[in-house]
């Protein structure tokens, strides 16, 4: 088996708003997550895990750690939106942890990444969102979790956005479901070695949860 990783990294909004049932299925749906991917044998093979939070700030609360000594993290909400400080975090740990290819060695898969914010961003994010759509380091998957955030600003980001009806525990419990059919899907689709710009193909999203077009 080819030891290239398959970097999977999960930017996750813990503002104020998230507070209460929201954080506590985030949390519920991080752990929910791990173990699912801990019993798929191409996602262990491959699957490396990173968790970015950002409220007033943005943090990497867990750094791209192997599936199988990762620990799901606790995460609290409180504080404003910086997705922007997120972005550009995120952009910062893919020159630092992710593997490039050269000469001698093939380097990591693209990454996979997967944002989910339930409001607007309260920093200057347009430069960083930008950068990332033009340089496209990873496959980008952006969610809008509930009515006050906006799928549309997403868009700026990445070209694939899910809209989540609500912030009901029962649909971010599905989200999380189906991030992890995602990562499977594409772990196993590594393994039948992928060409490396291949567009990635996702699960048909659950019900509360749709494609936006």
């Amino acid at each position: 088996m080819s030891s290239r990783r398959l970097p999977v990294y999960l930017v996750l909004d813990c503002s104020g708003s998230m507070s209460g049932d929201p954080i506590e299925a985030v949390n519920q749906g991080v752990k929910a997550l791990v173990a699912e991917l801990k019993s798929e044998p191409y996602a262990l093979e491959t699957a490396y895990l990173s968790v970015i939070s950002f409220e007033s700030t943005a943090q990497q609360v867990c750094p791209l750690t192997e599936l199988m000594t990762f620990q799901p993290p606790h995460l609290s909400a409180s504080g404003a939106t910086s997705m922007g400080a997120a972005l550009k975090l995120l952009s910062q740990c893919f020159d630092k942890e992710v593997q490039q290819a050269s000469e001698t060695q093939k380097g990591d898969w693209k990454p996979l990444v997967f944002l989910m914010t339930d409001g607007m961003p309260t920093d200057s994010w347009e430069k960083a969102a930008k950068e990332l759509k033009q340089k496209r380091p990873a496959n980008i998957i952006a969610c809008a979790a509930g009515s006050s955030a906006d799928e549309y600003l997403l868009k700026k980001i990445t070209e694939i956005v899910v809209k989540l009806d609500n912030l009901q525990p029962d649909t971010l419990k599905h989200f999380f479901k189906w991030v992890s059919q995602s990562v499977k899907q594409t772990s196993q689709s590594v393994a039948q070695v992928m060409a490396d710009n291949q567009p990635i193909n996702l699960p048909p999203p659950p019900q509360g949860i749709t494609i936006v077009p």
